[in-house]
């Protein structure tokens, strides 16, 4: 895009689509084929050259490729495997949950981490739950009523020395939350919602970057798209004093 002296809007109102779209393409998601075709001519470029793994995205050897390993529960997963993915992000930070208190409360110097990663211009971005959501009221009744906005409010506690920190950005979403997710660069960690199942319990799957349009690629793209409706904490009144 920048030989061809187009940002994300230009390019976006060429191919005609949103200016969200064409970052979705740019984080992994693999456009429709009268897309590719176009950004294929904007950018005067083969489009093999842009996907080179489009035509075997779907194979399932490629995409199961992309599974490092599968936990039953995420409590399976060691601390210190967490932690060296947090060590090793160099880009991406990303954090999608109802109040990962789990993660502060593992890593007591994960605060310090996160000012360290974005000062040396590694991205971090932290969605939790709202408190007052209609979709967080029903996840907490499903599991232990009155307990989930407590926990939301200790993360913050944690999280008090970043919740205005530059490069690190924490928000609020109000979806119903079918996965937790962590993204450290191009690995992740993914944990499915189950119906009444506590976090802790849910399984984890550990994913690597390897195709465009592949596993890692749609969950990256979900991250996108819920952080597109997320809205700042100060949308609570007092939240920061939790």
């Amino acid at each position: 895009m920048e030989s061809a002296h187009l940002d994300v809007e230009t390019l976006a109102e060429r191919v005609n689509v949103d200016p969200k779209t064409v970052r979705r393409w740019l984080h992994g998601c693999l456009p429709h084929p009268r897309h590719r075709w176009k950004v294929s001519e904007l950018l005067q470029l083969p489009e093999k050259s842009l996907w080179p793994l489009k035509g075997n995205a779907s194979s399932s050897s490629d995409c199961t490729a992309e599974m490092l390993a599968a936990y039953a529960h995420r409590s399976d997963v060691p601390p210190e495997a967490w932690w060296r993915l947090f060590v090793k992000a160099e880009k991406h930070i990303d954090l999608l949950g109802i109040a990962l208190l789990f993660l502060p409360e593992q890593h007591p110097y994960l605060v310090e981490l996160l000012k360290e990663k974005a000062s040396t211009g590694c991205q971090v971005r932290i969605a939790l739950a709202h408190p007052d959501s209609v979709a967080l009221r029903m996840r907490d009744g499903e599991e232990y009523p009155g307990t989930l906005p407590p926990r939301i409010q200790t993360t913050l506690y944690h999280f008090r020395d970043i919740l205005h920190h530059d490069g690190i950005q924490i928000r609020f979403h109000s979806t119903v939350l079918y996965i937790s997710y962590a993204r450290f660069d191009d690995e992740m960690f993914v944990m499915p919602q189950l119906f009444r199942l506590h976090g802790s319990k849910a399984p984890l799957l550990h994913l690597r970057s390897l195709i465009p349009g592949g596993i890692f690629a749609n969950f990256a793209a979900h991250f996108e798209a819920v952080w597109e409706t997320t809205t700042p904490l100060e949308a609570i009144e007092g939240c920061h004093s939790a």
